[in-house]
């Protein structure tokens, strides 16, 4: 596995510089930031990406401000004790993408964000406090505890929160597989968790975060 400046420096001979590589890396919000997230935009961003999968992100986009009003703009509590006529509605109202198991999926993630919120404050207090050299851990509880949050969902969402993150797009995981970290897509635990040790390594040799790691590496190959 090479050394982090080594991997940024094949970056920067690609995009034209080591500036411009780090250009886009949107800087992460501090844990007390994360924590004055209102839960109404956790509930809008997990929604967000629970639409998304699988199907053209524009078309979501395009639909989103019609999306806010359907969900009355992610009030948690109306959300989590949402009645069958509410759900039944939304399931047949064109503003939204209508699918069962994914509005069923928005109301069980509201129910999360409430109990999370009870004991910690805040959903977001969670997510900052949340140590960034266990990722990973992060991921793994965000696909048990929340509602269709697996997979590339999670780290999309949180990288779109702020929070300290990387995203295994495949430019990514093709590096980590160049540096010999993995052989392939991560899915088992042990990859996982080379995967987590390798940005970690990267993290503690060059004092930069997770975000900039992992646009970093995705440049250096894409």
């Amino acid at each position: 596995m090479r050394r982090f400046t080594e991997i940024l420096d094949i970056a920067a001979d690609r995009k034209g510089g080591r500036e411009a590589v780090l250009a886009d890396a949107t800087p992460p919000l501090s844990a007390d930031e994360l924590a004055a997230i209102p839960d109404d935009r956790w509930l809008s961003a997990m929604t967000r990406g629970i639409f998304q999968a699988g199907i053209s992100w524009k078309v979501v986009e395009n639909k989103w401000p019609d999306i806010e009003a359907a969900f009355h703009q992610f009030d948690v509590a109306r959300v989590a004790h949402m009645s069958e006529d509410w759900f039944y509605e939304l399931i047949e109202d064109t503003r939204i993408v209508r699918s069962p198991p994914k509005v069923r999926a928005i109301q069980e993630n509201a129910l999360w964000i409430l109990s999370v919120a009870g004991e910690h404050g805040s959903f977001g207090r969670k997510i900052g406090e949340w140590p960034a050299d266990d990722f990973q851990g992060l991921l793994d509880w965000m696909q048990k505890e929340g509602a269709r949050l697996g997979g590339g969902t999670g780290s999309y969402l949180l990288r779109s929160m702020g929070k300290e993150s990387y995203i295994l797009s495949k430019d990514v995981v093709a590096r980590l597989v160049a540096e010999g970290v993995i052989d392939k897509a991560p899915t088992s635990k042990k990859a996982k968790a080379a995967v987590q040790q390798a940005f970690n390594t990267w993290a503690e040799e060059s004092g930069y975060n997770l975000t900039q790691i992992s646009r970093v590496l995705a440049q250096s190959i894409g």
